[in-house]
């Protein structure tokens, strides 16, 4: 039988002026060509995808699909699960990927802290039995990828010279020696193993007791007799009489390398920074969260008395957790900041007294003084952990030593510096770090 197309017989048609075709029928097969195999591919999807859904139909209904289509096509199925020879000459051909080690990001700093001692051995011309070394950085604190950190920080506890009104929390631990400062200088450093101790000498404050230098200095030496670690010694707060005191005291400490607390922009720091100088101390140099201040006061003790730079350490004031942290901790990554990139007038360690913690009415409060507020939690928790996570904030910033009161605080805080300084070699699970007992 002849073939015809479909435009030939439209041209039939038109050439004898046949418009229409009525009770005609047209008998025969249907070819149609197709020029590229894109078209016939095109055909064949949407003619999968119909009998897709027309088989998912057919199973909806309960038509046994997956029988009629293992026994129709079960064999030739088998026959291409069949590993092909080539394919698997390829699949066992072995593939090396590209060897890269990984290595962490590294910040080269071009300056450095200074490391400050405190505290001097028999052979130093004390009678410590111990020293301890802050500062040496050059990273950022815990980069140990960037560079080693030389001395993990330290922490002191806080002793005073006459009872003092403490939170219930704390007062337990201290009641029993609050009256004998040597003796409870000894508790903390014994029981709590503080680093270093802080005597308070308040009792000076003439609105207080307004006890007489000499007096207040003959607690000190009994602290030295009754602990042979590194000893910081505070006045009251008293612009005029904390110079004088604290000149006495490094005249009679001679050799300890004792800490000077403090020197301060609004007080004789020329007085404390010469008493340092010359009988072989150390000077905290103290400001009120205020970098320039800060600048200028070192400035002042280094170039105007001539301290050495192994002699000074900075407290640029601590505001407690959820009362300012976030300034005090963004002056003093400021300030470590600078000295890493060079700047002479800030390279220094840094204290914090961590004990302010505790003047936050969150952590000694018993409850929510707010009519109707939620409950703020047991006291005996919240107080530690105020104190925990104020200094362990400040010490992702810069602080080499903390000044503390609570022992499990202490010991917490200390146990969570060796680990992030990598000398802790056992494994601490997260959980491990927010619990603690209580007395």
């Amino acid at each position: 039988m002849p073939k015809i197309t479909l435009e030939d017989l439209l041209k039939l048609l038109s050439k004898y002026e046949i418009k229409e075709l009525e009770g005609v029928k047209i008998e025969g097969d249907i070819e149609i060509e197709f020029e590229s195999t894109q078209n016939m591919q095109a055909i064949g999807m949407e003619l999968g995808m119909a009998a897709y859904h027309l088989a998912r139909a057919a199973m909806m209904l309960g038509f046994p699909v997956q029988q009629l289509f293992a026994q129709e096509y079960g064999q030739l199925y088998q026959s291409q699960l069949q590993p092909q020879p080539q394919l698997k000459q390829k699949v066992e051909e072995v593939i090396k990927l590209i060897e890269k080690k990984f290595e962490p990001y590294r910040e080269e700093w071009s300056g450095y802290v200074e490391e400050v001692q405190l505290g001097a051995t028999q052979k130093e011309g004390g009678t410590r039995k111990y020293t301890i070394k802050l500062g040496g950085e050059k990273s950022l604190p815990f980069y140990i990828f960037d560079a080693p950190q030389p001395n993990l920080p330290s922490v002191s506890i806080d002793v005073f010279d006459r009872p003092v009104p403490l939170p219930k929390t704390v007062r337990v631990y201290y009641e029993d020696v609050m009256e004998h400062p040597d003796e409870w200088a000894k508790k903390v450093v014994k029981e709590f193993k503080a680093d270093a101790v802080t005597i308070h000498l308040i009792s000076t404050d003439p609105l207080l007791d307004d006890t007489p230098v000499h007096e207040a200095v003959k607690t000190v030496e009994d602290v030295l007799q009754a602990v042979k670690c590194p000893v910081i010694v505070g006045g009251s707060g008293n612009k005029e009489k904390d110079p004088v005191l604290l000149e006495k005291v490094a005249e009679v400490a001679e050799g300890e390398r004792v800490l000077l607390a403090s020197a301060t922009l609004d007080t004789d720091w020329e007085r404390v920074g010469k008493a340092a100088k010359e009988h072989g101390h150390c000077v905290l140099a103290w400001t009120q969260m205020d970098i320039n201040s800060q600048r200028t006061l070192n400035r002042y003790l280094l170039k105007r008395v001539g301290l050495p730079r192994d002699s000074l350490v900075m407290d640029p004031t601590t505001a407690a957790l959820g009362y300012g942290l976030d300034y005090a901790y963004s002056n003093m990554e400021r300030a470590r900041l600078a000295a890493l990139k060079g700047d002479e007038d800030l390279a220094f360690p840094v204290s914090s007294g961590t004990t302010n913690a505790w003047g936050a009415r969150e952590a000694w409060m018993k409850e929510s003084p707010l009519e109707g507020d939620y409950s703020w939690g047991m006291r005996e928790h919240r107080g530690p952990l105020w104190e925990i996570l104020t200094g362990l904030t400040l010490s992702l910033a810069a602080v080499d030593i903390f000044m503390m009161m609570h022992p499990v605080s202490v010991a917490t805080l200390k146990e969570l510096m060796q680990t992030l300084g990598g000398r802790k070699d056992v494994e601490v699970e997260c959980e491990d770090w927010i619990t603690a007992e209580f007395s």
